[in-house]
């Protein structure tokens, strides 16, 4: 879906987390072409506010905007909204896999004070403490609810009319994860951020070549550090090299004007949007396995 798709069919689109930063932007630029755009988002006393200004960033016109509070870590929740916005907007055309949470100022998986023992350098001699459990939200709203998403955009998509495979007969769906490149490269700060992230490009590259006999595309967008609120303090921004919003809606209109992409990951930095080729193999024994539980269809 291009610019130039402004004024033709209204399509039908989700976008979790929708209610600020990334989320945010991606209903602008949606509005902006005149579909129907539902937003879940956990966020209640928000959603007034944001509706206010949408309506008034918008007025009249064919762009239609519905709010829908929602914890995608449920299960019930989401799958209640999705079934709400179908019947709502009579289908589905793009989902926006993009709900998610830092894990804080600090990671829960490594309190290393914990476990330092009093004994000097060959540990204490008391006995060792008890281990806290780490928290573990980051990983239900980051990995868990994209995974919830995606099945319920994979139902919904898929009630379409049947169209011929092949990348010349148009998507019948496209799903977009909002991964990071704290995904793709070691991000020490906020490691169980980091495995949510890596997760969800695995997820994506993994689910395409299912989705490919029924037209469905699944890819994710990989962002750099962008300007939201998922930071847990405003003044981290001062100290990084920023990528513009507009970069990343470049990266949904590449993904969404080009049916053939599938199973790719768009790493968005700069001015740029990068497809990241997934790691090559190792040997060919190793592709060979692959492709042989694919033939076999278990694993």
């Amino acid at each position: 879906m291009s610019g130039s798709e402004k004024g033709g069919k209204r399509k039908s689109i989700i976008v979790t987390g929708g209610a600020s930063g990334i989320g945010l932007s991606m209903v602008r630029h949606f509005l902006s072409q005149g579909h129907s755009v539902a937003v879940l988002d956990i966020i209640s006393g928000q959603q007034s506010v944001v509706a206010q200004k949408l309506s008034a960033e918008y007025p009249g016109g064919s762009a239609k905007v519905s709010f829908h509070q929602c914890d995608v870590s449920s299960w019930e929740e989401q799958a209640a909204v999705f079934r709400r916005v179908y019947e709502l907007h009579g289908g589905l055309d793009v989902c926006m896999a993009n709900a998610g949470i830092s894990e804080g100022a600090t990671s829960s998986l490594i309190t290393l004070e914990e476990s330092s023992g009093s004994g000097g350098e060959t540990g204490g001699t008391g006995g060792a403490g008890e281990c806290s459990k780490p928290k573990l939200k980051v990983v239900d709203v980051n990995f868990v609810g994209v995974i919830y998403t995606v099945k319920l955009a994979i139902h919904y998509m898929n009630q379409k009319p049947k169209t011929p495979t092949g990348s010349g007969s148009g998507s019948r769906g496209s799903i977009i994860c909002t991964a990071s490149n704290a995904g793709i490269y070691p991000f020490a700060t906020a490691p169980l951020y980091a495995a949510t992230k890596a997760g969800v490009i695995g997820l994506v590259r993994s689910t395409a070549r299912n989705l490919e006999s029924v037209n469905i595309q699944i890819n994710a967008l990989a962002p750099a550090v962008l300007d939201t609120n998922i930071a847990p303090d405003k003044k981290l921004f001062k100290h990084m090299i920023v990528t513009p919003m507009s970069t990343l809606i470049a990266g949904v209109e590449k993904f969404l004007g080009d049916p053939s992409l599938s199973g790719e990951v768009a790493e968005i930095h700069g001015d740029s949007v990068s497809l990241r080729a997934s790691p090559e193999w190792v040997d060919e024994d190793s592709r060979k396995n692959v492709e042989m539980f694919w033939t076999l269809g278990y694993a």
